[in-house]
């Protein structure tokens, strides 16, 4: 729109140079106060234009009121200087080759009829005697189909080119945001395996200290506090090397729904014995996935309950809808938390990329979407209405397990 209105502020002024170098020094008999009323007119139109879009976000319609309203005023402007007859008359290609650059198919389409419409009436409007003199109808006529077939071609040609260039653009911006997201999920992984590899052997010699001390003095209250931890901490090893298998070996496996959910539910309940999972009725079905998928939607539960910590709430919701459009069924796993939610831009880029907050880098919300992903899945967040975040996980949906491949 910036460009657009200052190209008009352009056109204004080589406008007025025009009509007083035509009037004054090459002395045509043209009529020049309605001339300056219309250059007036739409130089007020402009300098609204100007303070209307100051602070206002730009949508496509207003482009094309503005590119309408361009068509209006050189229509005017050229039925006052000779109409068909003037030598500007294809001027009216500009706001088309405009539209084909920037808006889309359909608002180009109207720009291009309103265009070639204002020239067919300037060239019906023609006075007779202009028309008779030296046999000069051909070749008005043959002015305005030469326009006509410049103004498809522009429509056509110009406006699928434009559009390709977009379509290519966008391509190459979504393969390298695709890129930069494999890279740092490789150094995670990294990281990730790198860790884990350092603390076998610490951990090893820990559960060894622990045993001694077991041993030495089994009544202290310490060493029998040990005990948890030191177990969480080799369960969780032993399911990291277990999922790093699994991922290696690429084998999908046919999980069952429910299934899936009783262990999410049981995982919940150990580890956050002060929250409440709400589960609404899950459908039957079966999923097609691996061992990742159960911590990629584990991942967005402990999201949920951190929410909640912050701010004093208990409950945690998961519900279930089935979407089928013609033969693919989706499962639609909707999880509620009943924290403060994000703003909407944040919303957005939260699972597409690390972004720096007070709870975080969005490290685990990054890799539950990427696991998402991996099976034809898509991961949504937005804010409820009432109060919190929802993150809506799709799946596709098997009703029978022989659809599943194994």
């Amino acid at each position: 729109m910036d460009k657009l209105l200052l190209l008009r502020s352009g056109a204004i002024v080589i406008q007025l140079i025009t009509v007083f170098a035509v009037y004054f020094l090459m002395a045509l008999d043209i009529s020049l106060m309605p001339l300056i009323v219309v250059i007036c007119g739409e130089t007020i139109f402009h300098l609204a234009s100007i303070l209307f879009y100051r602070k206002r976000h730009i949508r496509q319609h207003d482009l094309v009121l503005q590119l309408l309203a361009d068509v209006v005023f050189l229509t005017l402007l050229l039925s006052l200087s000779g109409g068909a007859t003037n030598a500007f008359v294809s001027l009216l290609l500009l706001p088309i080759v405009i539209a084909a650059v920037t808006l889309p198919t359909r608002w180009l389409v109207l720009v291009s009829v309103a265009a070639m419409a204002a020239y067919s009436i300037m060239l019906l409007k023609m006075p007779s005697h202009s028309m008779h003199h030296m046999d000069m109808t051909k070749h008005f006529i043959a002015m305005w189909a030469n326009f006509i077939l410049s103004a498809l071609v522009v429509t056509l040609v110009v406006g699928a080119l434009a559009r390709m260039i977009i379509e290519r653009e966008q391509a190459i911006a979504k393969q390298r945001e695709e890129q930069l997201r494999s890279e740092q999920l490789l150094a995670l992984g990294m990281a990730s395996t790198q860790v884990t590899h350092q603390l076998a052997t610490p951990l090893a010699t820990i559960q060894l200290l622990y045993d001694e001390l077991l041993e030495t003095d089994p009544t202290n209250p310490a060493v029998q506090d040990m005990a948890g931890p030191l177990r969480t901490c080799a369960t969780q090893l032993a399911s990291f090397r277990e999922l790093a298998s699994a991922v290696r070996d690429k084998k999908p496996q046919r999980l069952v729904v429910s299934a899936l959910v009783a262990q999410l539910q049981e995982q919940f309940q150990l580890q956050f014995p002060l929250q409440q999972l709400h589960v609404n009725p899950v459908p039957d079905g079966y999923i097609e996935a691996d061992a990742l998928l159960l911590p990629a939607l584990f991942n967005l539960l402990q999201n949920a309950v951190q929410a909640n910590q912050n701010q004093g709430q208990h409950q945690v919701n998961i519900d279930f809808k089935v979407h089928t459009i013609q033969s693919d069924t989706r499962l639609h796993i909707t999880i509620r938390d009943f924290g403060s939610g994000v703003s909407d831009h944040q919303a957005i880029k939260l699972g597409e990329q690390l972004i720096e907050s007070e709870q975080g880098l969005g490290m685990a919300l990054l890799l539950s979407n990427a696991t998402i992903e991996r099976f034809s899945g898509k991961l949504s967040l937005i804010n409820h209405p009432d109060k919190g975040m929802q993150a809506i996980v799709e799946l596709p949906l098997c009703s029978d397990p022989q659809q599943v491949s194994s």
